[in-house]
Formats: structure tokens, sequence, C-alpha cells
């Protein structure tokens, strides 16, 4: 069963009664754990959308890009994010029940705050609306400080990123350190990783601009002009 079979289940109990808080109660396992990443995306990115006080066509494109949505889908996946922006639900809740869905530290929680990102800047610029929205998501979800600001450097647009902040490594760290975070960073975007850890196959893109910039930040310090 696909991922976005189980969408239509998921929508099917909403239809039920359920709240869509409640669906990510049912996801904590794998193989549904691949449509509770998609869901938790769609139904945070559909909330964040506000954030900047508009909701934008490139804002719900967005999601497009991030997954691979079938033709047939795309009613399901639009209804999903219709539903999760007019809940009367704040986003904490929605984040608070994805933390548990995902538990502490998974990595799955990067992947997924890296598709908010994707989501945030789809219109050509970063907000600070969705800034302060994504600090707190990952606040709740658990996220050191020093993670979300390498997951920012690495997603947002800047002439000059801080290599040593997108590999999440103090300036002062040992070669040794550094190359081992890279070779981390570069091991987790790994296709086989993510589908492991719950992403599912269509958004396996995410890692694209992960990979991008980890390996310049890598190549900048390496070459010693970070």
């Amino acid at each position: 069963m696909s991922i976005w079979s189980r969408i239509s289940d998921a929508l099917s109990a909403l239809a039920k009664g359920e709240s869509l808080s409640d669906v990510f109660s049912h996801l904590r396992t794998p193989p549904e754990r691949s449509a509770g990443f998609a869901i938790a995306v769609i139904a945070l990115g559909a909330k964040m959308a506000k954030a900047d006080g508009q909701v934008t066509r490139d804002e719900v494109s967005a999601f497009r890009e991030v997954f691979t949505i079938p033709q047939s889908e795309e009613k399901n996946a639009a209804r999903l994010f219709n539903l999760a922006r007019t809940d009367v639900a704040g986003f904490e809740l929605y984040a608070q029940k994805v933390a548990a869905m995902f538990g502490p530290d998974d990595p799955a929680l990067c992947d997924l705050m890296e598709g908010l990102f994707h989501i945030a800047l789809a219109d050509g610029e970063y907000h600070p609306g969705e800034n302060a929205y994504l600090e707190e998501v990952a606040r709740i979800f658990g996220m050191p400080e020093e993670r979300f600001l390498a997951l920012r450097s690495r997603m947002v647009p800047d002439e000059h990123p801080d290599p040593y902040q997108v590999l999440g490594v103090p300036r002062d760290a040992p070669m040794s350190e550094i190359r081992k975070a890279w070779r981390n960073e570069v091991r987790e975007s790994h296709p086989d990783r993510m589908i492991a850890r719950g992403v599912p196959e269509e958004a396996i893109k995410l890692a694209e601009k992960r990979l991008i910039a980890v390996n310049r930040a890598w190549d900048e310090i390496n070459s010693g002009q970070g």
C-alpha cells in the first residue's frame, strides 16, 4: 500500500470524527511512519503557510517538489493541506504529536524540518514569521539550537554561509571531528538510510540540498578557506 493510500485512510478517519492530531498516534511504526512523515510535512507546512500572513500558490505547490504526488492523489493531498490549515488546533499540538510519533533524537525529525524549510522558501523569501514558527517547532521536537542553525544555514540562501555552522561544528574543532561530522551527514543522506528511518521514497529529494551544502562546507574548510 502506498503512502497516498494510507493518507486516504487517514482522511477517512478524519471524516469519522478523529482529529488530525489523533491520526498521528496510529502512525508510529513502519510502514505507517512513511505516511506519518508525509502527513506531518503537509500538516505542519499548512500551518506554517500562514506564518507570513498569507498562503501563496508557491507554498502549496512546494509540496509537489518535496513529494512526488501522483495526479490521482493530488486531491487527497490538497484536502489534507486545507484541513490542517483550517483546523482550530494549534501547530504546537501537531508538533508535539509528531515528536511523540518519531521519538527524541530521531534523525527523521531533521529530514522533516528540511521539508518545512523547503516550503517556507517556496515563495522566494524567508519571512521572520516563518523563522519564528520553525524555531518553535524545532524546540518542541527537542532539537538543539546548533542543529537548527545548521539546518537553516544549509537551506536559507546566503552569499557566504559559515561552513562550520553548516556542518554543526565549532570553529576550533579539530579536523578529525569536522571530517567525522561531514561523513556522518553524507552517510545519513543516503536514500537507504533515509527510507529506513521512515522518510518515504517520494521525499528522498530532500537530501539533495543537504548534500550540496555539506560537501561545499567541507571543501571550503578542507582547502583552508574556512
